[in-house]
């Protein structure tokens, strides 16, 4: 087979997986519409999940949750399921939408799928909770903070035992707390991974953490978690969420708390009132200097591929087209990329095209395109004076 019916044909398959999608994606809201149906019919019964499980050959506990979605769809969030009927979103990406809501309100529920409803394309199911959360966060600030604080209080540590001489330690932690845990030991792994190191980096992170539990740490623990909160929010004149580097949105009083720690640092960050964007801090080399490195960081939060929930702090700054090939060392051609991404751009297929605003267009060898912007530090606001 030649190029060319090689790439025609890569084509055609990517144009069959995606027109696929939305089909399956039809029909799967032509099916928790009858389920609905038949819950309605039953009166709710709690044989409906039985029924239900054994008609579709699933557990019970996964029929039981098909139930409480197509409940949901059918009753919360009509426009969620007007998408799935569309084929913009299939059922995991509605679940993703549902399951955050069940602690709203019918009202509240509503406001938020009417919010998502334009937001929906182009997003996997990650990002469709990551933004389900913040919305709920922002409309239901109160409940918000209180559901926070009460799974705060449920913290705790779980052994479970695993087959051929394993454990697995699950331990329920506070975000920031959890996330600079990670980072430390992430940090003392790598500065441990050297050439006459034998082990991985994930077997180095968990040989330390044990290291650390049992008092036998060594290098330094402190580590840096990165929380992009609004000035007026930190001095307390509202409460919106803020946002913490690869987990999203928290309550504006635990951001507080952080901010307001004695082990914490505080970086002034200028951004562009319109785009919310930080501002450019310049120069030109191979190897970005201190404040360039520091600024991508800043502005992508997270690794650019679409989706990838990794924090910049902890990949590597790159450029999008090579320096080789004369690519720049500047904002607009580096971007900050988890070790699993940074090396697609290496794979034959796939192109990464810098823009001038800080977007990349990535291209597949389907022929795909994909968009990756950075997310703005907060919402664009009005550049002209303001009377409240």
């Amino acid at each position: 087979m030649g190029d060319v019916e090689t790439n025609t044909r890569l084509v055609e398959l990517k144009d069959i997986i995606q027109s696929e999608g939305e089909v399956i994606a039809r029909a799967q809201a032509r099916q928790l519409r009858a389920i609905a149906e038949l819950d309605n019919l039953q009166e709710r019964s709690r044989g409906v999940p039985v029924e239900v499980a054994w008609m579709l050959k699933l557990t019970e506990h996964k029929a039981a949750r098909k139930v409480v979605l197509a409940r949901t769809l059918t009753t919360r969030l009509p426009e969620t399921l007007k998408a799935m009927e569309g084929g913009v979103i299939d059922e995991e990406k509605a679940a993703k939408i549902a399951e955050p809501t069940a602690y709203l309100s019918d009202e509240k529920a509503r406001e938020v799928d009417a919010i998502m409803a334009s937001r929906l394309p182009g997003k996997n199911p990650s990002s469709l909770r990551k933004m389900v959360n913040y919305w709920i966060a922002k409309i239901d600030k109160a409940g918000y903070e209180a559901r926070c604080k009460a799974r705060r209080a449920d913290r705790q540590l779980q052994l479970i035992h695993q087959d051929h001489g394993m454990s697995t330690l699950v331990a329920d932690v506070p975000v920031e707390k959890g996330s600079a845990a990670y980072r430390s030991i992430d940090r003392e792994a790598r500065k441990r991974k050297t050439k006459d190191e034998s082990r991985s980096l994930d077997q180095l992170r968990a040989d330390i953490l044990i290291e650390r539990c049992l008092g036998t740490t060594h290098g330094d623990p402190k580590a840096d978690i990165f929380v992009y909160v609004d000035l007026t929010t930190l001095a307390g004149l509202n409460s919106d969420p803020a946002q913490l580097a690869g987990y999203g949105p928290i309550p504006a009083a635990i951001a507080r708390d952080i901010a307001h720690s004695k082990d914490s640092t505080w970086r002034r960050i200028v951004t562009d009132p319109v785009t919310g964007l930080p501002a450019d801090v310049g120069r030109t080399r191979y190897r970005p200097p201190p404040a360039l490195d520091r600024y991508i960081r800043l502005r992508d939060r997270e690794c650019r591929a679409p989706g990838c929930n990794r924090p910049a702090q902890a990949g590597d700054i790159d450029h999008t087209q090579d320096w080789a090939q004369g690519g720049t060392t500047d904002k607009t051609n580096l971007g900050g990329w988890c070790e699993r991404h940074h090396y697609l751009k290496d794979q034959p297929g796939w192109n990464f095209e810098p823009k001038p605003d800080g977007s990349i267009t990535i291209t597949t060898p389907t022929g795909g395109t994909y968009t990756s912007q950075p997310e703005p530090l907060h919402e664009p606001r009005p550049t002209g004076p303001s009377l409240t």
